[in-house]
């Protein structure tokens, strides 16, 4: 049968050993020497062996036992720090995944913004389209994702965030160019470019638009390199857009207002560890409601 041992009477055996006595131990300990020495006598009975004979004097089997009680309370306050640390969003790890548009134009300022406040907090970031993340944060692979073109999942808890705007993107030359807003009818007749968010335009007054489409682009580089050479036109949410690309234009589209809804996605049933929680918090703060400050960096994959 294996002995209990109990923490409290470990540190009382190495603080007899490293004060050299149990009057000295337990004026450290803040304990009677009764008390410590009763506790001792518990010890030795649940190991079946003495640990001390004359005073502080180590039997043979205690010294034995006083380095691997040393080791198992290194490894028990080690672990109690972590653990601490962990309740205390002092340290830990988050996943996160997010769609593209929102890694390159508004993570890089959350991020930084985050590590200043948790330095010892790592983060991994994953990025992909919305399927993506989605899959990701069902599977449990990530603690929190970011995404948009949300469907209703009852495994999933999506909280709002922000809206992203449509618009249409052209070249700097085209007829659209100079117009300060535009509508679906205005589109009519010209070369449209599908992409991964035009799904948007399904079920709006937009829709005719995908069906006279011949083109579909998935990747922003080769979307750009496209509408940079005049092929045709496309809408993008605003956060999709390449503002550094100063050959194309972003024109509202007003008729239909279209935006996207961008959200924190969870499990539903799980809670989040302490870093991860944080990290909830710290996205709600900093963009639900506030305006949103973007970089002008272009992301890869449209979403």
């Amino acid at each position: 049968m294996l002995a209990e041992l109990k923490i409290h009477q470990l540190r009382y055996v190495l603080a007899i050993v490293d004060d050299g006595g149990f009057h000295a131990a337990a004026r450290r300990l803040h304990r009677t020497q009764p008390a410590l020495s009763m506790a001792i006598k518990e010890l030795e009975q649940r190991l079946g062996q003495r640990l001390f004979e004359k005073g502080a004097t180590l039997t043979p089997f205690g010294e034995y036992c006083v380095p691997r009680f040393r080791e198992l309370m290194s490894q028990h306050d080690r672990l109690s720090r972590d653990i601490a640390a962990q309740a205390d969003v002092q340290a830990g790890h988050i996943d996160i995944a997010t769609v593209p548009s929102v890694a390159s134009r508004v993570i890089p300022r959350l991020l930084t913004e985050f590590i200043a406040a948790y330095p010892n907090i790592q983060v991994s970031l994953h990025d992909g389209n919305s399927d993506f993340v989605r899959q990701l944060v069902g599977n449990g692979e990530v603690d929190l994702g970011i995404t948009s073109l949300w469907q209703d999942d009852d495994a999933l808890d999506f909280t709002p965030l922000m809206h992203d705007a449509i618009g249409v993107v052209c070249r700097e030359d085209h007829r659209f160019a100079e117009r300060k807003t535009l509508s679906w009818q205005d589109l009519q007749g010209e070369s449209f470019i599908r992409n991964g968010t035009s799904r948007l335009l399904e079920d709006t007054a937009a829709a005719p638009l995908l069906a006279q489409s011949a083109f579909f682009i998935s990747n922003m580089i080769s979307l750009t390199a496209m509408l940079e050479a005049g092929i045709g036109i496309t809408t993008l949410p605003r956060l999709a857009f390449a503002e550094e690309h100063r050959q194309l234009r972003f024109i509202p589209l007003e008729v239909p207002r279209v935006e996207r809804e961008i959200g924190l996605l969870k499990l539903a049933r799980r809670s989040l560890s302490p870093a991860a929680q944080a990290m909830k918090g710290f996205i709600l703060e900093r963009l639900v409601n506030p305006e949103v400050r973007t970089d002008p960096t272009c992301p890869h994959t449209i979403n």
